[in-house]
């Protein structure tokens, strides 16, 4: 049986090794990107080009979004054009970190047109992504769910986690889960800093914790980066994107009436690294907001 086209809007560090692995798992694949040098490889190794957004899409047929932010899903997606080919029956499977309203709107705006909307954020960086080694958590319409996830498994990651009907539910988690990685970052950087200027050694105490009691890749794997401060390596996850989503977490607390302190010092610490121009970093580098403070 054959598989089903996809189409796939974006080529950033998430989307490109996604597409790469849907094509070594036999998906026909469609591609569009801004930056047209980026799809070359990609119709080498059997992708077909876009020349817009919209003509990802077959009748019917199911497009994934990869992108940066609200602003450019919108742009693309949420358009009559887009729907419209799409038409009924079509899937949208957002993979985008987006605030919880745009995604109840996407799926309002669909749903004119018989498009089914599925949100389906993953939890990982892009080598996780290019080893399929990521998590995803879905929502949305019940049965295009069930026709997003063995694409997910195919792509990008080692599990799904389904959380129901709602649109917006997958992108609350998600939001939630970066929060909770920004956190631990702000943490370990406030322990190593204070352990550091009293004398102890830094990687020492970090493989006492993630030997122990925080066996966890962000630990380990963060926790590394803080201490060698690599915060300029290639292949992470840029302060401004974790400044945009911190902005979304308190975006979402509003909305909910729930104070989240935590989340107000972490969107000063990401605000603070990108006015001073570190915008190339990757959001470990908030780290070195408690270093800058404490004079190191």
């Amino acid at each position: 049986m054959a598989k089903q086209h996809i189409g796939l809007i974006g080529l950033g560090s998430m989307g490109t090794p996604l597409a790469y692995n849907l094509l070594a798992a036999g998906y026909p694949l469609t591609v569009y990107n801004r930056t047209a040098e980026k799809v070359k490889p990609l119709v080498e190794k059997g992708a077909k080009q876009a020349d817009k957004s919209e003509d990802v899409a077959q009748p019917g047929g199911l497009v994934i979004t990869m992108l940066s932010n609200d602003e450019a899903v919108k742009e693309v997606a949420m358009n009559d054009a887009f729907a419209s080919r799409l038409g009924k029956g079509g899937i949208h499977l957002s993979m985008s970190t987006i605030s919880p309203d745009t995604a109840r709107q996407l799926a309002e705006h669909h749903a004119r047109f018989g498009v089914l909307y599925v949100a389906a954020p993953v939890l990982g960086r892009p080598q996780a992504i290019a080893d399929r080694k990521a998590w995803a958590c879905v929502s949305g319409e019940a049965s295009a769910r069930e026709v997003a996830k063995p694409i997910l498994l195919a792509g990008a990651v080692q599990s799904v986690y389904d959380f129901g009907d709602e649109p917006a539910a997958a992108n609350v988690v998600k939001l939630a889960g970066n929060f909770l990685i920004a956190s631990a970052i702000e943490a370990m950087s406030e322990a190593m800093t204070v352990a550091g200027k009293s004398g102890i050694d830094r990687q020492t105490l970090l493989n006492l914790l993630t030997e122990t009691i925080f066996p966890s890749p962000i630990y380990k794997n963060y926790g590394q980066t803080i201490i060698d401060r690599t915060y300029d390596k290639p292949g992470g996850f840029r302060l401004p994107l974790g400044l945009k989503d911190m902005n979304l977490v308190l975006q979402l607390a509003s909305e909910a009436e729930t104070p989240m302190p935590l989340a107000q010092l972490l969107q000063n610490r990401l605000q603070t690294a990108v006015a001073k121009g570190r915008t190339d970093w990757d959001w470990t580098g908030l780290a070195a907001g408690a270093a800058d403070d404490a004079g190191l």
